[in-house]
């Protein structure tokens, strides 16, 4: 071998052993709970200089070959390299990475044909899941707002559960493309806009499709509107929330001034709207703003786990809670709860689910 071969065989070596071992310390330092996935990978990509960062690198390669690699490297260097617990659950799991749509980060895998210009299209069965594909910001411009509605309109009562999941680790939405609104003429083409979100929004919340929002990083603006549309938030540790119109001179125009009272209370919604300030994800959880929080890297397996158990919920009797909840006047609201009672205890899915609990088996709800 010449020498300028085996000086190349010792520089891949070096490499080699520099990123898995930058991998194994990353991992540790994660399942310490010192940082959070997102924030261990920026750290890398900014301070170290590591493009892309160890996280996104191993799942590009696929977990179960880095996996096999740092059992190699174990057995040859020493326990340094032994496989993080961390990994070895991923690859167990089958999350592998991007062949497989999750790894460390969630990745796209949408479906053939055509698709919108912002918003991807994913189904999984009776799951459907839209990805906001803008990287970085994913903001709700007006053809994100248009993209939203037109993949509503494709899933609506024919999906039992959509899922709203972000292509990218650096923001959920930033909310509103200030730039692209200021280009609108505010009393035609703002107030239409503004109208068909509203509808679009109040129709999730109307909608047999049970609706969850994964929420990974900044939900701002439009982008927190968004996901108190959907009917549950699934926050990983890196989310945080806000509301920050107020500094603009502006107000929310997606529902903030209405669905955030509603979920945290005047007072604290009152607070974050005229402040502008943002809260984290625990301060979301204990506020209820969002009804669970988890690491970064377990948020879209969880998302799925609500959409798997709620897409076998009854339709019907989905709808009918969905819609009769809350209502401001208890007399009327117990009123209207009557009726819908009547209208669910009266269908198909309600016989079928009284008989499967007689017989102690699983329900086979079809929405009629």
């Amino acid at each position: 071998m010449s020498t300028a071969s085996a000086q190349g065989g010792a520089l891949g070596t070096i490499v080699d052993r520099m990123g898995l071992k930058t991998l194994v310390e990353s991992c540790l330092v994660l399942e310490e709970g010192v940082a959070s996935a997102k924030d261990i990978e920026v750290g890398m990509m900014m301070g170290a200089g590591i493009l892309p960062g160890p996280f996104a690198r191993a799942d590009d390669a696929g977990l179960d070959t880095i996996l096999e690699q740092l059992e190699r490297a174990q057995a040859e260097w020493g326990d340094a390299f032994e496989p993080p617990t961390v990994l070895r659950r991923l690859v167990a799991q089958g999350r592998l990475g991007k062949k497989t749509g999750q790894g460390f980060f969630p990745y796209p895998q949408p479906d053939a044909g055509d698709q919108r210009e912002t918003v991807l299209l994913e189904t999984r069965g009776d799951i459907a899941i839209a990805w906001l594909n803008r990287p970085p910001a994913n903001p709700l411009s007006p053809q994100a707002v248009r993209d939203l509605i037109d993949l509503w309109g494709a899933v609506e009562g024919k999906a039992r559960a959509l899922v709203i999941a972000s292509s990218n680790i650096f923001t959920f939405s930033a909310g509103a493309d200030i730039k692209e609104f200021t280009q609108m003429s505010p009393d035609q083409e703002g107030a239409q806009l503004v109208e068909n979100a509203h509808r679009f929004m109040r129709g999730m919340e109307q909608s047999s499709t049970v609706t969850i929002a994964a929420v990974n990083s900044i939900a701002f603006g439009g982008g927190c509107e968004l996901a108190m549309a959907c009917d549950f938030r699934i926050a990983a540790e890196s989310a945080t929330f806000g509301q920050p119109e107020i500094n603009l001179g502006i107000i929310p125009g997606f529902g903030g001034t209405q669905r955030l009272p509603r979920l945290v209370g005047e007072a604290k919604a009152l607070e974050m709207n005229l402040t502008g300030d943002p809260i984290d994800a625990y301060e979301a959880h204990r506020v209820g703003l969002a009804n669970q929080v988890v690491p970064d890297h377990e948020l879209f397996d969880t998302a799925l786990s609500w959409a798997r158990k709620l897409s076998e919920q009854a339709p019907i009797a989905t709808r009918e809670i969905k819609t009769r909840s809350a209502q401001p006047n208890l007399d009327e609201g117990l009123r209207f709860e009557g009726e819908g009672f009547a209208r669910a205890f009266g269908s198909e899915d309600a016989k079928e689910g009284i008989q499967a609990f007689l017989t102690k088996r699983r329900p086979r709800f079809k929405g009629k």
